[in-house]
């Protein structure tokens, strides 16, 4: 069996875009892959055009020798461009050997240690701007058995935040936490947002809403910023979404940067790059959480390697979407108590409907996070639940 061609398909997902990588066979099995980069999908596309004489013809089976090989033979390593586009094209080749050997993608990593993850979610917030409306948002998600709830609550700020925005910001957290009461996660959001003594201010001031960590408090081109933060808050601390490889993953491990380690199986390296990232971490009793804000392909294949991984500790998951979700493939997320199960089907168990992906172009996306509308990420009247058990819902604004 060889590999004949690459392929990628961009689509608008209103808050950004998604890529998703198909890989064909002379034999006709095909995988699929994602690789969505946010702001940089015409270089993700090119590089994806640049890798293909480096991937057609190989066997699609020998994945360890693709990503060493071709890495090996970058110049310039590293960096979310390249490491994007050898994840897409690595985690659609697991999607092909586990429909070749007719079993899902976990099989290869050790197989399954659990049959689902306790799962933490995101987009739970849609428009809210007010602490009243985050806690009916809140409430809301708390309602469906959601256990685990994550958001920004910073609006525009950018390495340092006003007076007034840090008391908004308080009472946000607040009115979340009395809304869902005492044994619901809160996960805090920063974005890379802050500089190293802001984010300790807003450690002290968030601490007493006993939130299981926060997220990214400092921008990722400064480890050390990070490792500052953590050595002196007394809320946990993850980050890792921004890491690319091992080597950078590794980097965040020595300098005692994080308690929880997030790496992008999609950005970083693919899932095998995913599990050595983990027993990194294990190493150093870390846990793991994998960083999953995009597309339906990417929660599959993550699903897959977290029910293989023993410091694996929560999953995260969009918990609404537009409703063109439904359409672009044959997704099924099964969500009870608080947990998403594991799926068991061949390979990543889903496939692309490249008809309906093609209705929705490439469209350019900014960041919002600087803007003040970092919680407008759904088109309006149109934000729907996809779980099937979730799936008669109505959300509400």
């Amino acid at each position: 069996m060889k590999i004949t061609d690459v392929k990628i398909y961009t689509l608008d997902a209103f808050r950004t875009n998604w890529a998703f990588v198909k890989v064909e066979t002379d034999e006709g099995l095909y995988g699929w892959g994602e690789a969505s980069l946010g702001t940089n999908e015409n270089s993700l596309e090119g590089m994806i055009a640049d890798l293909k004489r480096h991937v057609i013809g190989r066997n699609p089976l020998q994945i360890e020798k693709f990503m060493f090989e071709v890495y090996r033979d970058m110049y310039w390593k590293g960096g979310p461009v390249l490491t994007s586009a050898m994840s897409g094209i690595e985690i659609a080749l697991w999607d092909i050997a586990g429909k070749f050997f007719n079993t899902p993608v976990s099989t290869f990593f050790g197989g399954k240690m659990r049959d689902s993850v306790k799962m933490y979610a995101n987009a739970w917030f849609i428009g809210a701007k007010t602490p009243e409306e985050f806690a009916k948002r809140a409430k809301q998600a708390a309602g469906l058995g959601v256990k685990a709830l994550k958001w920004d609550p910073f609006g525009a700020s950018h390495m340092t935040i006003s007076n007034e925005q840090m008391e908004k910001s308080v009472q946000i957290v607040a009115a979340v936490r009395e809304a869902v009461g005492p044994y619901v996660d809160l996960l805090i959001e920063c974005h890379g947002r802050f500089n190293p003594t802001t984010a300790i201010q807003i450690s002290k001031e968030l601490e007493q809403f006993k939130p299981m960590f926060m997220e990214e408090p400092c921008a990722p081109d400064n480890i050390d910023s990070t490792a500052y933060v953590r050595k002196h808050s007394k809320v946990p601390i993850a980050a890792g979404e921004r890491a690319y490889t091992k080597y950078g993953a590794q980097a965040l491990l020595e300098k005692d940067a994080v308690d929880f380690i997030q790496p992008d199986v999609f950005h970083t390296g693919g899932l095998l790059e995913g599990k050595k990232i983990a027993a990194m971490a294990e190493a150093k009793h870390i846990m793991i959480s994998y960083h999953n804000p995009s597309g339906p392909v990417s929660n599959a294949a993550i699903l897959q390697l977290a029910a293989t991984v023993p410091n694996f500790v929560i999953h995260e998951i969009m918990l609404t979407d537009g409703s063109f979700r439904k359409t672009i493939t044959d997704e099924e997320v099964h969500f009870a108590d608080g947990n998403i199960l594991i799926s068991d089907k061949p390979g990543l168990g889903i496939d692309v409907n490249i008809d309906e992906v093609l209705k929705r172009p490439y469209t350019p996306r900014n960041l919002r996070h600087y803007t003040g509308a970092v919680t407008d990420i759904r088109p309006k009247d149109d934000t729907v639940y996809y779980f099937k058990e979730l799936e008669n819902k109505k959300f509400e604004y």
